[in-house]
């Protein structure tokens, strides 16, 4: 599985447009109510999980020195600490 943040942010949207539907029952409202609020604290832990790596990324590039002729930028730093992954 390899999801990325855009896909959780379609998927939030998408679930905004089912709750927003007007010709839902009550009943099924009250299950993509339900869904919602499952969906919201599964995706608050992806979020903070996201944030806890870059955080860490962050302070290893600001900590750890570069190894000479790797440039001296900040994203260089955290391209070395993202096992090469390119930033733009």
């Amino acid at each position: 599985m390899k999801n990325k943040m855009i896909d959780l942010n379609n998927h939030l949207f998408a679930q905004l447009e089912r709750l927003s539907d007007e010709d839902l029952q009550p009943e099924q409202i009250k299950d993509e109510i339900n869904r919602t609020k499952a969906m919201v604290d599964v995706s608050d832990q992806i979020i903070k999980n996201a944030a806890l790596g870059l955080e860490a990324q962050k302070f290893v590039a600001k900590h750890r020195p570069l190894p000479e002729g790797t440039g001296d930028s900040f994203l260089d730093a955290l391209q070395l600490t993202s096992g090469g992954k390119k930033y733009d």
